[in-house]
Parts: structure tokens; C-alpha cells; sequence
């Protein structure tokens, strides 16, 4: 099994219009090609920002690829986000005054 978790830190005020934007469009095409969602949560960070991360769950890193190459290659999928990037701004006005922090990372048992 592959875990990876994704991780965000968000200015307070963004944090409904992010929420929002995972559930109608990312979550949706990242079950489309074969993700599964552990869980996603939020943490208060401070006053001004909140922490937002999802565990994703894949039979190996090799299906993770895949089902990243899948999603990043979706056109409509693209066009959605495309779309909601300007509803608010631009790709690059969000990234810098809104999203703090994002992290990509694989997570690793310490199970036996």
C-alpha cells in the first residue's frame, strides 16, 4: 500500500470557497481515477489560518502515479479548476494570498 497526505494551510477567510472547490471538483475526479480518500480534516493553525489535510490511500506508488497522470490529464477536470482559479483571482493571486503552505507527501506505517 502507498499513503500520501495532502497538506494546506489556509487563510481563515478562503477556507469555505477551498472546502467547496475539493468537494465539487477535486474529490470527484480523484475517484474518478481510482483515489481513495482515507479522510480529509481541518485544525485551527492560529487566529488567522486553519490547516487542512487529506489522507489518500493507493495499492502502490506505481497506482498513484497513474491516477496523478489520469487526473492532471482530465480536460474538463482542468477547465473546472481553470474556471475557479479566476472565480477568485487567478492561479498565481491564490497561491500567494491565500494557500500559506502545501505539502505533498508520503506518509509511512509505523505498524508492524
Amino acid at each position: 500500500m502507498f499513503f500520501r497526505r495532502k497538506f494546506y494551510i489556509v487563510k481563515n477567510e478562503f477556507v469555505e470557497a477551498f472546502n467547496a472547490h475539493f468537494n465539487k471538483n477535486n474529490l470527484p475526479n480523484q475517484l474518478k481515477h481510482g483515489a481513495r480518500l482515507v479522510g480529509r480534516w481541518m485544525i485551527p493553525k492560529d487566529e488567522d489560518s486553519t490547516e487542512i489535510f487529506a489522507i489518500w490511500e493507493y495499492d502502490s506508488y506505481d497506482e498513484y502515479v497513474e491516477v496523478e497522470n489520469n487526473v492532471r490529464n482530465d480536460e474538463s477536470h482542468l477547465q473546472r479548476v481553470h474556471e475557479w482559479y479566476e472565480k477568485h483571482g487567478g492561479r498565481d493571486f491564490v497561491i500567494r494570498h491565500y494557500l500559506l503552505e502545501v505539502r505533498n507527501e508520503e506518509i509511512k506505517t509505523t505498524l508492524n
